[in-house]
């Protein structure tokens, strides 16, 4: 494989851009128990750049969601919203992210499974993963053009797929090999997350070396479906996409834990450092 050291530089910003031409980003998740996590990985697309960004949650919290984030836009699902609704919000997006808080119901399922039928840029997250983990194989419907994020224990489930039941590697070598065939199994880019987060799509490699233990806590890897949902949706190569994601997340965790202390971080707190971590970046 061929090793990337340096990701390429964050898209360009026109100053005289309009809100159209920064992507529009639908996030898909939330239950009764995970309102935070949707509108985590929302507003860090938003703080990264994305001139929109709709998050389709259950009716039930979708009041408090938008609460705690204004700026976005909702998208009520439950019964009372037919399938239609969600599959012409995922039309009119220019990425997807999945996964964040989503559950594991019959519900999900079905979403889920509708999504990534379609021909689109997605970001696959947290019980998006799992559920995938939960087919026998990789599903032949899947036709989006994804980034897989797993922290271990997902990577762990979805590498029963490969027929590999072994616990994940701890070093960069085998983290790296393990990614990459699941990148090639699955035909997407692989961002196995952890300590030196490995981002590949089974021919080329970066291992991130950015972030600290500021990041090792929940909500942080919400926090980076939602900035690189917004590269995605910039019409960025996936692999550059994640590659450009992984490293502004990590900047975002030392500029956090230089603030708060790494023991203190919380993930709203890594959203309110991307700021500076697209300064460092440059």
């Amino acid at each position: 494989m061929d090793r990337i050291s340096t990701p390429p530089p964050l898209p360009e910003r026109p100053a005289t851009g309009h809100k159209g031409l920064f992507g529009r980003v639908l996030v898909v998740g939330g239950n009764d128990g995970m309102i935070g996590a949707p509108v985590l990985a929302g507003t860090a697309a938003l703080r990264t750049g994305s001139g929109l960004v709709q998050i389709a949650v259950p009716r039930s919290i979708l009041p408090y969601a938008l609460s705690i984030t204004p700026e976005l836009i909702g998208l009520a699902l439950g019964k009372a919203a037919g399938k239609d609704a969600l599959l012409q919000a995922a039309e009119s997006a220019d990425s997807i992210v999945i996964g964040p808080g989503l559950g594991k119901t019959p519900e999900s399922m079905g979403r889920l499974t509708r999504l990534v039928r379609l021909d689109k840029p997605m970001v696959v997250d947290a019980d998006g993963l799992n559920l995938l983990a939960s087919h026998k194989r990789w599903p032949g419907f899947f036709k989006a053009h994804a980034v897989l994020t797993p922290h271990p224990g997902e990577m762990k489930r979805l590498s029963k797929l490969l027929g590999i039941t072994a616990d994940v590697p701890t070093d960069d070598e085998g983290r790296s090999d393990l990614a990459a065939s699941a990148a090639r199994a699955f035909r997407q880019v692989v961002v196995l997350k952890g300590d030196r987060t490995v981002v590949t799509n089974g021919d080329r490699v970066f291992v991130n070396e950015t972030g600290n233990s500021a990041l090792s806590k929940a909500g942080t890897g919400d926090v980076l479906s939602g900035i690189l949902g917004c590269l995605l949706g910039q019409e960025v190569d996936r692999f550059d996409a994640a590659c450009m994601a992984v490293r502004l997340h990590g900047l975002a965790g030392e500029v956090a834990g230089e603030t708060h202390g790494l023991r203190s971080v919380l993930a709203r707190e890594v959203i309110d450092a991307i700021p500076e971590a697209v300064r460092r970046y440059a």
